[in-house]
């Protein structure tokens, strides 16, 4: 097995050495606010939709506290273009939270996991990339990898048969850019080989985003962001050619959730 490691390990490195995506803005800093920003917006959404609206939330909000202390209306105006936008009320909630433990953030992948809307994967990718700390941790690229070298004949495979693999060949010392190396190098392999992670018992086929509900509820938000007196919902149902019951429905769900308000006829966005 440690000749097999030691191989492994340098076709990842040599990989990332030559052709490694060393520019991404996220992976100039160690700052658990900033690293959290972009695993956040990372979370289904591809980079190159990321990049641009990372930088702009960073100038925006350069740290924790203006996060915290910026409205919620803004924060989502700002994410405009993202989609998934309960990501930017968990993200406001995550910096309420850290401020209100006198502004430090949690050191270990428990205590990063104990706040809104960070699940495993991502508590486990600050731990890594703010503090360096030897976490195993898997997402789709780190998936493709191993199953593309370790699992090769294999379907059905779990995530549980890959953490050991993922666990032995770690360089503990070296943990953030191991994980940057193996990321970059699984794009590669998706790119080279299509789908690896159809091998895997955890590969969900995502529905089409033409028509889905995601897409009226990303055209919801994006045409009350521009319109902060807000939109009665016949006009709105008009504006985006949408059926009534699917719009009421979808004004219903974001009111549950706190990201739409109704005032009166009108629907807007949260302040």
């Amino acid at each position: 097995m440690e000749n097999t490691v030691q191989a492994f390990r340098r076709t990842v490195k040599s990989y990332y050495k030559k052709q490694g995506r060393h520019d991404l803005p996220w992976r100039h800093t160690t700052d658990p606010y900033h690293i959290l920003v972009s695993e956040v917006m990372l979370q289904q959404t591809q980079v190159d939709r990321v990049r641009p609206k990372y930088e702009l939330f960073i100038k925006t909000y350069p740290n924790v506290q203006e996060l915290a202390k910026a409205p919620l209306g803004a924060v989502l105006r700002l994410w405009v273009g993202l989609g998934y936008n309960r990501r930017a009320k968990y993200l406001k909630q995550a910096a309420e939270v850290v401020v209100s433990n006198g502004g430090v953030f949690p050191t270990t992948s428990k205590g990063l996991a104990d706040l809104p809307g960070v699940g495993p994967y991502t508590a486990a990718a600050v731990a890594a990339f703010a503090y360096n700390l030897p976490v195993v941790m898997i997402e789709t690229n780190i998936r493709t990898v191993f199953t593309y070298h370790f699992f090769k004949e294999r379907t059905a495979v779990t995530d549980s048969e890959l953490c050991p693999f993922i666990l032995e060949t770690l360089d503990k010392k070296k943990s953030r850019e191991w994980y940057y190396a193996l990321m970059d190098y699984g794009v590669y392999l998706k790119k080279t080989y299509g789908s690896i992670n159809h091998q895997s018992k955890h590969h969900v086929v995502q529905k089409p985003f033409k028509g889905s509900r995601r897409e009226v509820r990303g055209a919801v938000v994006r045409q009350l962001a521009g319109v902060p007196s807000g939109i009665p919902l016949l006009r709105l149902a008009s504006t985006l050619i949408i059926e009534k019951s699917v719009l009421t429905e979808v004004l219903q769900a974001l009111c549950v959730e706190g990201l739409v308000i109704k005032n009166g006829r009108r629907f807007m966005l949260v302040t």
